[in-house]
């Protein structure tokens, strides 16, 4: 009883219920996406792209214009920044995402200090504010997830192939270009409906330490994404209530309960291949 008392306290006004049906659409989409990136090996560029918003949140902030809107002009740039520096010199895809990454976050940075009104909001813009979600936040997500599991489903053969082999997939007539371009766009979409609610350097616990659990833990993509999705939704539920009893930061709980499931799971699956080696060698005797 104590503990359905522990969840019932937590979530028993507006404010936090409106938190967690942002934070369960959040998670959900992030989940969704996230589960390729990790297969891609696209976690850099993920957390750089969570990163790159920030310029034109910030330049929103201070113009009077909507947050999202300014997040979706700065991954586009973000994108495209990318690709210019890949395609105009013989320098590496690291190398193009670490030099944009942290010169979009500098720049970011640099505009909102320069507004002396909006550098409290800083924080919010870096580590989110779950409790402050509005309803057109919900809604953006809910759009957002509904373009996601569209696009996941009808492109996942594409997205198999292009994790497995880029040329066979080319090969196969799967057009792993496109199916490329649709994965970015993807993230893209991903990090802007997801940024007010655990901030642009949060955002990246979400996209991909319940996708990394997951992957541990099966190896079928479907079921992968389903487990991903149901982790994203514990460290939500879970993160919300620590914070609103231990008076912490909801956003960065939720973020830090995501992270704290991977390293869990990462020492229970070492755990039981430890037993498995030591039961192998015992048989072998």
């Amino acid at each position: 009883m104590a503990v359905i008392d522990f969840f019932l306290d937590a979530f028993s006004s507006q404010i936090t219920q409106r938190a967690l049906l942002g934070g369960l659409l959040a998670a959900t989409v992030t989940a969704l996406v996230g589960v390729w990136v990790v297969l891609r090996g696209l976690a850099f560029f993920g957390d750089a792209m969570a990163h790159g918003v920030l310029p034109g949140i910030a330049l929103a902030a201070v113009w009077g214009f909507d947050l999202t809107l300014g997040a979706t002009v700065s991954a586009i740039v973000m994108v495209g920044g990318i690709n210019l520096v890949r395609r105009s010199t013989r320098l590496s895809d690291d190398t193009a995402i670490g030099v944009l990454f942290v010169g979009m976050l500098a720049l970011g940075v640099v505009i909102i200090s320069h507004e002396p009104t909006y550098t409290g909001d800083l924080t919010s813009f870096l580590f989110g504010d779950v409790l402050g979600i509005r309803q057109e936040d919900l809604v953006l997500g809910a759009v957002v997830l509904l373009v996601v599991i569209v696009v996941v489903a009808a492109g996942h053969r594409s997205f198999l192939a292009l994790a497995v082999n880029r040329d066979k997939a080319a090969l196969l007539g799967l057009r792993p270009g496109l199916a490329n371009a649709a994965l970015l766009v993807l993230l893209a979409l991903a990090v802007v409906s997801t940024f007010q609610v655990v901030g642009t350097l949060l955002v990246f616990g979400l996209l991909i330490a319940p996708p990394a659990t997951a992957v541990l833990i099966v190896r079928r993509i479907p079921a992968a994404m389903v487990l991903a999705v149901l982790l994203g939704w514990t460290s939500v539920v879970l993160g919300l209530a620590i914070s609103y009893h231990a008076n912490l930061a909801a956003s960065a709980t939720v973020a830090g309960v995501a992270v704290a499931q991977l390293f869990l799971v990462m020492a229970a699956v070492e755990l039981v291949e430890v037993a498995r080696r030591r039961s192998t060698a015992h048989t072998h005797r």
